[in-house]
């Protein structure tokens, strides 16, 4: 009975968000229908910054426990949506918090985190970011630190990775990785988006893609319309298989400019660095008209049906492959 009552779940799941969190922002992803969203709670913070972040979120879900709670497995999803209510799930967007130290790894897990970045844009103890001149692949430690977040239940994400340290990260895990927030350089050659052979390899090891809605990774930025962006997925699916395809929205509502400021720069440098963005346009972008926030949800399952996908495969792209990701880590 329980198997055949989770066949007809149908789970709405936002695997990357990085919002100025507030009550109203929770109620949002609440009328999104999001069943779970994987929160960033660090960028360059190390062990101890990471615990004050910890601590912050401890606040948040004591004042708005009719609305969100630590979601720790797939378990967790299905309380969510059985309560309606959001799973917040712990994701790290740099090795930062693990400093030198692999036994940190364990202590993080412990702590509630459930996804860790290799990198950040630049060369990390780890591995080469998207940013770098020179791709020098997974580093010894980075190898060992994949295999005690394989043994210890930490998704490892590439999302900021380079090319050759993402298919290294392919080689050495003996688990599914992911890729929470990117799109195909097919469709927008930023950066941060990722070849087809990459996907491929992604797809075939059962690894999974979130979709990105931040504008700097999407074709014409702000003015990228649904239509462009849904047969953008008919196309990845022609690439990878459909259900190694979700959503991961990058959402960043309500932050002020020097967050990014932060993102992009850390404590690492004084000469500033834009990014994906430039000195005339710095801060964040706009978003889509049609996805302002987590309720564009509704939009996307609209449009992706307008390009040929069926009910089910909507499903999957909108939340339940994350799901079933979910229940390998």
């Amino acid at each position: 009975m329980i198997y055949t009552f989770l066949l007809k779940m149908k789970f709405k799941i936002d695997n990357l968000q990085y919002c100025n969190w507030s009550r109203d922002i929770f109620e949002i992803n609440r009328k999104a229908g999001l069943d779970a969203v994987h929160v960033t709670i660090v960028y360059h913070e190390d062990y101890d910054e990471l615990q004050k972040e910890i601590k912050k979120w401890e606040k948040l879900f004591n004042e708005n426990s009719d609305l969100i709670f630590l979601g720790k497995s797939f378990k967790d999803i299905e309380k969510a949506n059985s309560e309606k209510k959001t799973a917040i799930f712990f994701g790290f967007q740099n090795c930062s918090p693990i400093e030198d130290d692999i036994n940190l790894v364990e202590k993080v897990h412990e702590l509630g985190c459930r996804f860790m970045q290799l990198t950040y844009n630049n060369q990390s103890l780890l591995a080469t970011g998207c940013y770098e001149k020179f791709d020098s692949g997974v580093t010894n430690f980075g190898r060992e630190v994949i295999k005690e977040m394989n043994r210890v239940g930490v998704v490892v994400d590439m999302s900021h990775s380079a090319e050759k340290s993402t298919f290294d990260a392919l080689d050495v895990s003996e688990k599914p990785i992911a890729i929470t927030h990117a799109n195909p350089s097919f469709w927008h050659p930023a950066k941060r988006n990722k070849s087809s052979e990459l996907l491929k390899a992604l797809s075939d090891s059962n690894g999974l893609l979130g979709l990105s809605l931040y504008p700097h990774h999407l074709k014409d930025n702000s003015k990228c319309t649904l239509k462009s962006f849904c047969e953008m997925v008919a196309k990845t699916a022609e690439i990878m298989k459909v259900d190694n395809i979700g959503i991961g929205s990058d959402l960043c509502l309500n932050q002020p400019d020097k967050i990014v400021e932060w993102m992009r720069n850390g404590t690492w440098s004084k000469s500033k660095n834009f990014g994906e963005g430039s000195k005339s346009k710095p801060g964040f972008p706009k978003q889509p008209e049609w996805f302002e926030d987590a309720r564009g949800f509704l939009n996307l399952e609209k449009g992706l049906k307008d390009v040929g996908f069926s009910e089910n495969e909507t499903n999957g792209i909108l939340g339940n492959n994350w799901y079933n990701f979910y229940k390998l880590i």
